[in-house]
């Protein structure tokens, strides 16, 4: 079954409880995967014209060099790649693989197989759990951080802080606010071109004294190059932790699938300024390379945790790695 957002968080040791009508999950998970080979379309119509003329000929030099080009254009990543076509190829000469349908099935394990690395759950057992959002600017962080803490409130019952720590735009302070509103959730801002690191002790503190489940902390956006900000970012971290033992506990990368490989540099560097636990790939929708998902996922082993296939509420969505291997490549559901 396709993965939701039961199967996303865990709540007191379990995994959380999202009451659905009878018949319901079977509905969703159909729809859910038509939405998603629907939104990866550029992508599939790109690899696919490719995949399915390399894997349904004869098998020989030939298919593995243009299978490997299908890939890396799609933005899988060279070394990502290359691990795959390498073992697809042994068990073809081994002779597991026969025919092209088989080289297509397991296409699509391999590539779930990559892409469903590390713990890609959202532990919200500590009280308050702090999720600390950052990403390059334009990324689609902030709108995330809302859908977010919407889905809390909504879908779970949780009660959510939302703060606003992107003290430098306005823009995205009244877009957090009018996000707060919709989800039900406590807000917490500062005065223009505050300290974003008082903020985020502030909105801690807060969620704290008020016995909230979650906080959700919204960073400024910057760009991955710029060293002030992101050591700005890891300042943010620091004092995060200070305000409460364990936090953040989950510090959540937006990339744009838009941009490429460009996001596999962007992943990098963040990482490197503070602890990742997971991704948020926006803007699948609007990219014909979405295999990005599996470079940043098998070269950095991190997991990805939400998708973005739209503007709509309901395109966040969790990740489900046998899903996006099928609906990348034009498998059935």
């Amino acid at each position: 079954m396709a993965r939701d957002w039961s199967e996303l968080f865990i709540v007191d040791g379990a995994q959380a409880r999202v009451p659905v009508a009878q018949g319901e999950p079977e509905r969703r998970r159909v729809g859910r995967f038509a939405r998603l080979r629907e939104s990866l379309r550029k992508t599939r119509q790109a690899l696919g014209a490719e995949l399915q003329a390399t894997l349904f000929e004869e098998v020989n030099d030939e298919t593995w060099e243009r299978l490997e080009e299908a890939l890396i254009y799609a933005d899988v990543g060279a070394r990502t790649t290359a691990g795959v076509v390498a073992q697809l190829e042994q068990e073809a000469s081994d002779g597991t693989l026969t025919g092209g349908e088989a080289l297509s099935r397991r296409l699509a394990e391999l590539l779930a197989q990559i892409a469903r690395t590390g713990d890609d759950h959202i532990d919200l057992r500590s009280k308050p759990t702090v999720i600390l959002m950052a990403g390059v600017n334009g990324t689609g962080k902030t709108t995330t951080t809302g859908k977010l803490a919407y889905h809390l409130s909504r879908e779970l019952g949780h009660s959510v802080v939302l703060v606003a720590a992107d003290t430098f735009r306005a823009a995205a302070v009244e877009q957090l606010e009018l996000w707060a509103q919709r989800a039900g959730a406590a807000f917490v801002r500062g005065p223009d071109r505050t300290d974003p690191g008082s903020v985020a002790f502030e909105g801690v503190r807060v969620g704290i004294e008020s016995g909230a489940d979650v906080v959700i902390v919204d960073t400024a956006g910057r760009l991955h190059t710029q060293d002030d900000l992101m050591a700005e970012l890891a300042k943010v971290r620091r004092v995060i932790a200070k305000q409460l033992e364990g936090a953040p506990h989950e510090t959540l990368l937006t990339v744009d699938s838009t941009t490429g490989q460009n996001g596999l540099r962007q992943a990098q560097l963040f990482a490197a300024a503070i602890d990742i636990t997971g991704l948020v790939l926006t803007k699948l929708d609007g990219t014909a390379k979405g295999g990005i998902a599996l470079a940043i996922a098998g070269e950095l082993g991190i997991p990805v945790k939400l998708i973005g296939v739209g503007e709509q509420l309901e395109d966040l969505r969790p990740f489900d790695a046998d899903d996006f291997a099928r609906a990348l490549i034009g498998a059935a559901a």
